[in-house]
């Protein structure tokens, strides 16, 4: 864990209520797909947890979904604005366990990240394939980038505007290597009931701290309590008790 001042270079809307977010400063230790950072917001005593979503030299991306008056004073912020990150946290996906065809489920917000590891598991020579959800046509993005390293693309919709009417989960089945994914908790739980291959999943949850110290995200698994911060965010096939 690292904490550092970060200046906002790049901000653009992905979707609506959805700010794609550049920040360059110290990113070492900071990349891995899975994990996470924590901003601390101006006039708000509780720091933001957000996904990494990309690093590159010292630039780390981040994108913030409207969810509050924490993530609409982000939103709101110019470019040049300077943001305190604590980085390096939380634990990301084994690259290794994904395998050479593994599937990539991304639900809402948690698209982004998933995209981050499909780019990380193409440099490794993997050939992943992914899954997209929505709630409508207006949603949908970063569809030209994950057609840039999956092979195949499907995209679903809950109100079929756009791509296929439905859930991502609906891609489940044989043929790939293994299951990684990202987004609402039925999402993932529908995924570790029903996934016929290992899956690895981040789940999202509130944290005070980020770092394991007020327990505040502390869930039931397999193996007794667990913080989502320190010893996820991401779990395996099995270990979360719904």
């Amino acid at each position: 864990m690292k904490k550092g001042i970060f200046t906002l270079a790049e901000a653009r809307f992905a979707a609506p209520n959805l700010r794609l977010m550049r920040l360059r400063g110290d990113t070492e230790g900071a990349a891995g797909p899975g994990r996470f950072v924590e901003a601390s917001v101006p006039g708000f005593f509780l720091r933001r947890p957000f996904s990494v979503c990309g690093v590159e030299g010292d630039t780390l991306t981040v994108v913030v979904k409207l969810a509050g008056r924490g993530t609409e004073r982000l939103l709101a912020l110019p470019e040049g604005a300077q943001l305190e990150l604590l980085t390096g946290l939380g634990n990301g996906f084994d690259l290794a366990r994904a395998g050479e065809r593994p599937l990539l489920l991304g639900g809402g917000s948690g698209v982004a990240p998933m995209l981050y590891l499909a780019r990380e598991l193409a440099k490794l020579g993997a050939k992943p394939s992914a899954a997209i959800g929505f709630g409508t046509a207006a949603e949908v993005c970063f569809e030209r980038e994950f057609r840039e390293v999956c092979p195949e693309l499907r995209i679903f919709t809950m109100d079929g505007s756009r791509g296929e009417r439905g859930l991502v989960t609906q891609a489940l089945g044989e043929g790939c290597s293994a299951v990684c994914a990202c987004g609402p908790l039925p999402m993932l739980r529908a995924i570790d009931e029903q996934s016929p291959v290992p899956a690895q999943f981040s789940l999202e949850a509130r944290m005070g701290c980020g770092f394991g110290a007020c327990m505040g995200c502390t869930i039931e698994t397999a193996n007794g309590p667990r913080r989502v911060c320190k010893d996820g965010p991401v779990f395996s096939s099995g270990e979360v008790r719904w």
